[in-house]
């Protein structure tokens, strides 16, 4: 990333954002927000640091006061590049002077703060020493639905970071598998994300045969073979928006059994996909998913939760998961991808982004979700 951000947002989105966030703080019982650099950031200001460094960046956000960016003077320049710069205050500091002291004189001396999950130990540390009468939460903790609902744009952003990948698995059917390395595939499906617009590719998932048994496998040196079941699942970035899909294809023609767990996922898939609308608990797409699998017989081999949030950064709340009774809302954006994994065989799973409209569910992923044969 660069010190701008790719998405075509203004000054007067970021600050809309800003306030928001300050605003949600307070009805959090938060004293204010420290913002460190990484997704956050980003999405609250549109500056990403070219690298995130010891010298203290921080985005300073407390309730009845305008935004402060705290940076090193080094770094100033870049920083009043940024789309939101316009929306807060640049206040520098240099090498040799207390940050930490700079910080803390745009906060009370008590208080909850909300900080970034990502901030450095060393800062937080430094933050605690010298307003010891603060305490901390995470943003995901304190704050989790901050990004989660997308406006109009950001939900064109996320479906043309879909379409994307969709092409991508389009163009990697077409490939050779049989005698090839995984390692191989999932070079070729990097390089197609970023053909078809991807500045980042967070993970190219190439699981086969006994592999695709394992959901996070990733890529290892396994020689493709006749036969074998194929999980692909891969995304990153694109404009600052995340892609994420999953697809199984085949090796040759599969047997009954493989056929009869693809179908089953994909029923299982479907069921949560109709699950979605407005006001139903997150649980409930979890629910519908796991229902169809569990009726099958096939429950203990899914191992996983139904699905996670995405936007600024390919996981993040919300979460489809048994126990998340937050009501969907429109605007939301999360995966829906059930999976059957069955240990030294073979795994299956299919993935859509699936965003929440006020009739119920969008798919942003339209590539087939039969069982696609590959040679």
């Amino acid at each position: 990333m660069t010190g701008t951000a790719t998405a075509p947002f203004t000054a007067d989105d970021y600050r809309a954002r800003m306030e928001r966030a300050a605003r949600e703080a307070a009805d959090a019982g938060l004293a204010g927000l420290l913002v460190a650099p990484g997704p956050d950031l980003v999405w609250l200001t549109g500056y990403a640091p070219t690298a995130a460094t010891e010298r203290l960046t921080l985005l300073v956000l407390a309730p009845g006061r305008d935004p402060v960016l705290v940076v090193p003077t080094l770094e100033a320049p870049d920083a009043a590049k940024a789309a939101g710069a316009p929306a807060l205050t640049l206040r520098d500091w240099t090498d040799g002077k207390d940050p930490y002291a700079a910080t803390a004189a745009l906060l009370g001396t008590g208080g909850r703060l909300g900080i970034s999950d990502n901030a450095w130990a060393m800062h937080l540390l430094g933050l605690q020493k010298i307003l010891p009468a603060t305490s901390y939460a995470s943003l995901t903790e304190a704050l989790p639905m901050l990004r989660a609902v997308k406006d109009a744009a950001e939900l064109e952003l996320m479906a043309a970071a879909g379409a994307a990948a969709d092409r991508a698995f389009e163009e990697i059917r077409k490939v050779p598998f049989a005698g090839r390395r995984e390692t191989e595939v999932g070079a070729d499906l990097a390089g197609l994300l970023r053909r078809y617009g991807h500045s980042q590719v967070d993970f190219t998932i190439v699981a086969s045969g006994p592999n695709g048994a394992n959901p996070h496998h990733e890529v290892g040196d396994r020689v493709i073979e006749r036969g074998d079941m194929v999980v692909l699942d891969f995304g990153g970035l694109k404009d600052g928006y995340g892609s994420d899909t999953s697809r199984t294809v085949h090796v040759g023609e599969p047997t009954e059994e493989e056929r009869r767990v693809h179908d089953l996922v994909r029923a299982a898939q479907e069921a949560g996909f109709r699950a979605v609308r407005p006001g139903v608990a997150c649980q409930e797409v979890d629910r519908a998913a796991r229902a169809v699998i569990t009726d099958a017989g096939y429950g203990e081999y899914f191992i996983h939760r139904t699905g996670h949030g995405i936007g600024v950064t390919t996981h993040e709340p919300p979460y489809m998961i048994e126990g998340e009774e937050r009501p969907l809302v429109p605007g939301m954006c999360f995966s829906v991808e059930p999976g059957v994994y069955l240990p030294g065989r073979f795994g299956v799973r299919i993935e859509d982004i699936v965003t929440v409209t006020e009739e119920g569910g969008r798919r942003l992923n339209d590539t087939t979700r039969e069982l696609v044969i590959v040679d």
